[in-house]
């Protein structure tokens, strides 16, 4: 494989890996209370308020002008005008993340095997198709060890008081 070719390969690559990433980086807009509402009670929440206390346990229940959430040391009625930020414990996604990584990294070493494989006359060693019986399963490995060292379970914040 020629430099360009493998050139404008990493770079569709590299544009694949940012599309897929991109999605679970963006901010949604959490500033509106409504998006309390949409929650269900038993999820586990993070609220902290504007004296900078903070609570977490699991949500019992929103209102127009308060939340309710059973922590520690009970339930707790959260006005809203005091609540700064509300965050929910996300569901881990370990296992997607390490099978588009898998995914990633095999399509890089089957790409990566092909220029492997072709030999020219200044190539001192000719692998015939082993580039691509090697590098594909060797390079998914690699992906889906990266995927799943994404973070999983996370906190994601639902509100914040503008």
């Amino acid at each position: 494989m020629n430099p360009a070719r493998l050139t404008t390969f990493l770079a569709l690559f590299l544009v694949a890996l940012v599309l897929i990433i991109t999605p679970s980086l963006r901010a949604a807009d959490n500033s509106d209370w409504a998006n309390l509402k949409q929650l269900t009670p038993g999820q586990k929440a993070k609220v902290s308020l504007r004296d900078g206390k903070s609570y977490q346990g699991d949500l019992q229940s929103v209102s127009d002008d308060a939340l309710v959430i059973h922590s520690a040391s009970g339930d707790q009625t959260l006005p809203r005008q005091t609540v700064q930020r509300v965050s929910i414990k996300r569901n881990g996604h370990r296992g997607r993340h390490a099978l588009i990584g898998a995914a990633i990294g095999a399509g890089a070493g089957l790409g990566f095997g092909v220029a492997v494989d072709n030999c020219s006359p200044t190539v001192i060693i000719c692998t015939g198709n082993k580039g691509k019986a090697i590098l594909t399963p060797a390079f998914a490995l690699i992906g889906a060890g990266i995927g799943a060292l994404f973070p999983v379970g996370a906190w994601q914040e639902i509100y914040r008081s503008r």
